[in-house]
């Protein structure tokens, strides 16, 4: 493994992006090149990671694209596809920024939209090419913390041996010549004060790019007009731009409400990785509950929960009317969300197809996540079947929640990760879902789950529990369960359970007694 280095960057010659490369990403654009296409990016561009990337003064279009960039290692002309991935030396990341407000003043050229100071930034570690698959790479970014585009190397329209014939036919190729192979659905507008980090991967995680961050920075001087065309912004750029006009209303609204230092301060004290740390990982269920908590909380039953959890006036917490694919499920994880909105033609055409919500969170699991969907109770669809649940499974999700419909219900219920479910289904979403977005409170069995909550499940239900009454309420819980199993062997014994359950002066008495020769093991 190399780093990105001055001398990298200095050595770097033609920069060449492509335009559609992802299905994704071609879905979102209502458009599937037969061919591949290109531009050029200069070279005055390229940037490190942790650089700064300012969006002009008077512009409002700056998008951001995670992409796999190929760094060619020897003189390459007429090679065929399978000549061509033996030309590249590194694979790294890339983030191929763009400025929408530039593309019409572009004509296609994409000249000044996509060449701005540090619009290429690339790193920071150097993968060998000879040590990966090129169809086994996987592209992923991050805005402020949160997953933004994720997809893999095995879907593209044109994979990267084709790309290296495709253009070695008419330009002759360098060492040292960059490739950006194209952007996968995800892509959007960043603000002023965001962090933006793009990461490449080995499918298994093996060898890695290291996270590429870029800082996003509001400029002061505005252009000129008369020295040119200036920027010109529509409404349909801003579709594009964000990725759909839904989008673009959401994260205008968002931008116009947030606190004005936020996302400042937010890129102030966001550091990139020590240069031979181990990448980053987005927070983890593991990040919330420490070991220490998952074990006593795995310990104790839902019901005793429940009932500590009414002492503190929450009865509104379970999650009701639900099956389980395990009789044996004990089940605590934090929650991870998906919210269906009922089917509505038009929208579905838009969020329903390509690397959709549903499939970009279940992509983003990790270990110890629950997913929880709401599906309003419609029981006339599926909202998963087994693919999708067998990649929960093996991304370590702790189990998957639905009030809605599963699919291959067979198959899903043979494998270890519990799901509950309201009813097995046949049909696929568009009969009556569009998965709308992630991570957002959802409504699910009648109660509300908020992303971040602890989910405790076993064979007497589901409970949602506030992460600020984990810690004292599972020793409350502890101790209720030390006393009844007191009280269990009294009753086997022939008490009644008048003045014992719950326990009365006297009993308590004889509990303590008990207690001092019986500690509790956690």
């Amino acid at each position: 493994m190399h780093d990105v280095t001055d001398q990298v960057l200095q050595d770097i010659g033609t920069v060449i992006a492509v335009h559609l490369n992802y299905p994704s990403r071609a879905a979102q654009r209502g458009r599937t090149p037969e061919h591949p296409s290109y531009f050029l990016k200069p070279a005055s561009s390229l940037a490190h990671s942790g650089s700064t990337v300012e969006r002009p003064a008077g512009t409002e279009l700056l998008a951001y694209e995670g992409e796999v960039a190929l760094v060619i290692g020897t003189r390459t002309y007429r090679a065929t596809p399978e000549q061509g991935w033996n030309a590249v030396s590194w694979v790294t990341a890339a983030n191929d920024w763009g400025l929408y407000d530039m593309r019409a003043a572009d004509k296609g050229s994409n000249l000044r939209n996509k060449g701005g100071a540090g619009f290429t930034p690339l790193g920071p570690a150097l993968i060998p090419a000879d040590q990966v698959d090129p169809a086994g790479l996987r592209v992923r970014t991050w805005v402020n913390g949160t997953i933004a585009q994720d997809d893999t190397t095995d879907t593209l329209l044109f994979g990267f041996g084709r790309l290296i014939a495709d253009l070695s036919q008419w330009i002759t190729l360098q060492p040292g010549d960059v490739i950006l192979t194209g952007t996968p659905a995800g892509s959007s507008v960043a603000q002023p004060g965001d962090v933006v980090e793009v990461e490449v991967t080995t499918a298994d995680g093996a060898l890695s790019s290291g996270r590429l961050i870029s800082r996003v920075t509001e400029g002061t001087v505005p252009a000129d007009p008369s020295y040119g065309i200036t920027p010109t912004i529509t409404d349909d750029q801003r579709v594009e731009a964000w990725g759909s006009e839904e989008a673009w209303r959401a994260g205008t609204a968002n931008a116009a409400t947030a606190p004005e230092q936020a996302a400042p301060e937010q890129a102030e004290h966001a550091a990139p990785p020590a240069p031979d740390a181990a990448p980053s990982e987005p927070e983890t269920a593991g990040s919330v509950l420490s070991p220490d908590l998952r074990r006593r909380l795995e310990a104790v039953a839902t019901a005793t929960l429940s009932s500590q959890l009414r002492k503190r006036g929450l009865n509104n917490v379970s999650i009701d009317g639900l099956r389980c694919t395990r009789d044996d499920a004990k089940v605590v994880g934090l929650a991870r969300t998906l919210r269906y909105v009922p089917n509505r033609e038009d929208l579905f055409a838009e969020h329903g197809g390509g690397y959709n919500a549903q499939k970009r969170i279940v992509d983003d699991l990790h270990e110890g996540d629950v997913l929880v969907m709401e599906a309003r109770g419609e029981k006339g669809a599926g909202t998963l079947g087994d693919i999708l649940a067998l990649r929960a499974q093996v991304a370590g999700a702790a189990a998957i929640i639905t009030d809605g419909g599963v699919r291959d219900a067979a198959v899903v219920a043979g494998l270890e990760l519990p799901t509950f479910y309201a009813t097995a289904h046949p049909a696929v979403l568009g009969r009556k879902h569009v998965p709308w977005d992630t991570d957002v409170a959802v409504a699910c069995g009648g109660t509300t789950v908020v992303p971040g909550d602890i989910i405790v499940a076993d064979a007497d239900g589901i409970l949602v529990i506030p992460p600020a009454l984990a810690e004292d309420l599972v020793e409350e819980c502890l101790q209720q369960e030390h006393e009844e199993t007191f009280i269990y062997a009294q009753v086997e014994a022939g008490e009644p359970v008048d003045g014992l359950f719950p326990l009365n002066a006297a009993w308590r008495a004889a509990y303590d007694a008990w207690a001092a020769e019986h500690p509790r093991e956690l």
